[in-house]
């Protein structure tokens, strides 16, 4: 099982990351939200490089991921094992928990931490926010996500089949919340009260607090909600990139 498995969730994950940027990068140039002044195919360069780097990366993780999964399965441990044995309720709670310890959690914590954050400013720095920004991530940041999300695999007892949709989810609603497109307002709001809508996250890459440090979520927005990061702004007000200044004077 475990030499079936071992590469499956990267080679699917990075599958869905094309067809998304592909998908995404075609939206983005019939609904922009915003008209990004910048040569998109030079803007992507880097953030592709970087991209690859976190494929790499998440490859070099999946045995340890996938024999985690099979050591929790074997002996019945994690938080999922606690619950009835139902699919709905396993499905919606380790969703959740995978998200809340993968994503928002280390996410948060790369706020908090002063050399997380060094690895985590390469992903605020971009100041042409689309769906390539999604998995603009420095390779020490890859790392930290890719601990954290063993550490989640292995605290909440995911099946292998949890683990690929998380990561299918996580992956389309990343490039869907970073992407340059315009969506109604009414619907955005609505959608922000289930998951990270595009508006929602775009507060969290403009360039100052206390927006930056806001809206921490991947897919839920319930996290931010319940400890209370969660953030609005006016849209028209927005500008992307990171005020490096004011970053060092708050200790970061």
């Amino acid at each position: 099982m475990v030499e079936y498995f071992e590469h499956i969730p990267s080679t699917h994950r990075a599958l869905i990351l094309a067809f998304g940027i592909s998908f995404f990068w075609i939206l983005e140039g019939l609904i922009p939200l915003k008209n990004l002044q910048y040569q998109k195919w030079k803007h992507a360069r880097l953030n592709f490089i970087l991209t690859a780097s976190t494929i790499v990366i998440n490859f070099l993780f999946a045995k340890l991921i996938i024999l985690t999964i099979d050591w929790c399965q074997t002996n019945s441990f994690g938080i999922l094992f606690f619950l009835p044995k139902n699919l709905i309720l396993q499905l919606v709670s380790g969703l959740l928990l995978l998200d809340l310890i993968s994503a928002y959690f280390i996410h948060w914590l790369e706020h908090q931490i002063k050399w997380m954050w060094h690895f985590h400013v390469v992903h605020h720095s971009d100041e042409y926010v689309d769906t390539t920004t999604a998995n603009r991530h420095h390779p020490g940041e890859s790392v930290l996500r890719a601990i954290f999300t063993w550490i989640a695999v292995g605290l909440v007892g995911a099946p292998i089949w949890l683990l690929m949709l998380y990561q299918s989810v996580s992956v389309v609603l990343s490039q869907f919340n970073h992407a340059n497109i315009q969506i109604p307002q009414k619907i955005d709001k609505f959608l922000s009260w289930i998951i990270v809508s595009p508006n929602m996250h775009k507060v969290h890459h403009h360039w100052m607090q206390p927006e930056t440090d806001s809206n921490y979520g991947n897919i839920f927005s319930i996290w931010d909600r319940i400890f209370r990061t969660f953030r609005e702004m006016d849209l028209g007000k927005l500008r992307y990139g990171i005020d490096t200044k004011w970053k060092v004077k708050s200790g970061k």
